[in-house]
């Protein structure tokens, strides 16, 4: 028990260690926070088969902003095999004097365990808004969008060995988004200046693979750490100001994420979960405005 709570304890202080790094935020993107796709309570035995769930989030992003996120979800077990999830997004940003908020995205996905230790997942993302938020007629960059804008489908599939839980899934875009924004659009002195151009933006898909491993440290108290990779699986573009379609070099690649998920039950139908996340390898280039140095979430659940 002594060791448990020593190597949660390292894992979180290497993550909160690493809050200078950036990455990829999933939380945004999406498809890492489905509810078939997160780390699983294994002695979760109940009765109820639903459950809403309430979260917020803060993320430090890119070039002094702050995102806050909210999300609301509904969880449907039909019978042992098959369950269903329905979430909607909202996402708040604000830095440089610029502040945004807006609706982001509903998930909708099923859930297929074929036996106790394999599952697939089945689902998409439908966005609430083009992503091509503007101010003082301008457009803003995707850092300040409240969604990638994209329609976007979602296959994953689960393995568990004893308590080892693998998870690998892809994100694909079916659509891409409105955004408009032109960095030349701006005085010099602008601090958008310094954010990449994604006129005509074209998002590449991602494919994830987590691995984790809960801990059971009390009756009420469960700590899992975790790995999340996800590799975006080619370079993103956007239209220059000539109208030329260009690559966004060094978008492509790796994001190695750490995350620390703390789940405590207060009874069988009132929970808690908070997670932490930080990055250990990252993409050189990010236009999609999903960077951040660290991540905190904090989830209520409630089973009828």
């Amino acid at each position: 028990m002594k060791n448990q709570y020593f190597y949660s304890f390292c894992f979180l202080l290497f993550a909160m260690t690493t809050s200078s790094l950036q990455a990829q935020g999933c939380s945004d993107s999406g498809f890492c926070t489905i509810n078939s796709l997160k780390p699983h309570q294994n002695d979760s035995i109940s009765l109820q088969k639903n459950q809403l769930k309430i979260g917020f989030s803060v993320g430090k992003a890119d070039n002094d902003i702050t995102a806050y996120g909210q999300y609301a979800e509904y969880n449907r077990q039909i019978n042992s095999k098959f369950g269903i999830n329905a979430k909607v997004t909202a996402l708040s940003q604000t830095g440089n004097d610029i502040s945004t908020f807006g609706l982001s995205d509903v998930y909708l996905s099923t859930n297929y365990r074929l036996n106790k230790n394999v599952s697939f997942t089945l689902g998409t993302k439908i966005p609430l808004t083009d992503g091509n938020k503007s101010k003082n007629g301008k457009a803003l960059p995707m850092d300040y969008q409240a969604s990638l804008g994209t329609f976007d489908l979602i296959v994953g599939a689960g393995y568990q060995i004893k308590k080892l839980q693998l998870v690998a899934a892809l994100q694909h875009p079916l659509t891409q988004n409105n955004n408009q924004f032109v960095v030349e659009n701006y005085p010099v002195n602008s601090p958008l200046r310094s954010f990449q151009t994604t006129k005509d933006f074209k998002r590449s898909g991602d494919v994830l693979l987590r691995v984790s491993y809960p801990f059971k440290i009390t009756d009420k108290l469960q700590i899992t750490p975790g790995l999340l990779n996800i590799y975006h699986l080619s370079n993103d573009q956007f239209t220059d100001t000539f109208g030329t379609e260009r690559e966004i070099d060094g978008s492509e690649g790796l994001t190695i994420n750490g995350n620390l998920f703390f789940d405590y039950n207060l009874n069988e139908t009132h929970a808690f979960q908070l997670t932490l996340g930080a990055p250990f390898v990252i993409r050189d280039v990010r236009p999609d405005g999903l960077t951040r140095s660290f991540i905190a979430n904090l989830e209520y659940s409630f089973k009828f």
